[in-house]
C-alpha cells in the first residue's frame, strides 16, 4: 500500500517564502495535485540548507526574504547543482527583478497574488523541462 501512495507522488517540492501564510497556501495548492512538500524555509540561508539536505526536484523561492534573498539563494544553489529546478514566487511589481533572477539560475516564475491553476501549470511545465534534461544526459553518457 505505501508504493501505491508513493507512485502517486509527481515530485518532492521544497517551498522557500518568509510568509508562513503563502507556504501554506503553496502547500495546499502542491498537495491537492499530488506533489510532496518536503520542506519549509522561511529564509534564504535556511533555503540553501533545506536544498543541499533534501535535494528536491522543484524549490519555489520568494525572492525577498530575510538573512539572504531569493535571487542570491539561487545563485548558490545553482552552483552546487546546474540542473536545480527552481520557480521565484514574486510580487506585482518586481517583474525587472525577474530577469536577474533567471540569469542567477531560476527556471520560472510565479506572480502573487497567484491562480492556483497557474502555480500547477508552471510547475508542471519546468518538471517536464527538468525530465528531459535528464534524460538527454543520461542518454548522452550511455552513448
Amino acid at each position: 500500500m505505501l508504493q501505491d501512495e508513493e507512485a502517486k507522488t509527481l515530485a518532492k517540492i521544497l517551498i522557500c517564502d518568509d510568509s508562513a501564510f503563502m507556504r501554506m497556501m503553496l502547500k495546499k495548492v502542491l498537495v491537492d495535485h499530488g506533489h510532496e512538500v518536503i520542506g519549509e524555509a522561511s529564509d534564504g540561508r535556511q533555503a540553501v540548507q533545506m536544498y543541499r539536505q533534501y535535494r528536491p526536484d522543484l524549490t519555489t523561492m520568494d525572492i525577498t526574504m530575510p538573512k539572504m534573498d531569493g535571487i542570491e539563494a539561487v545563485r548558490l544553489i545553482h552552483e552546487e547543482d546546474p540542473l536545480a529546478r527552481i520557480i521565484m514566487v514574486t510580487a506585482v511589481g518586481q517583474r525587472s527583478i525577474i530577469t536577474e533572477a533567471l540569469k542567477a539560475g531560476a527556471s520560472d516564475f510565479i506572480v502573487k497574488p497567484f491562480v492556483p491553476s497557474q502555480v500547477v501549470e508552471t510547475i508542471n511545465k519546468v518538471l517536464v523541462s527538468r525530465f528531459f534534461t535528464e534524460t538527454l544526459d543520461n542518454n548522452s553518457k550511455k552513448g
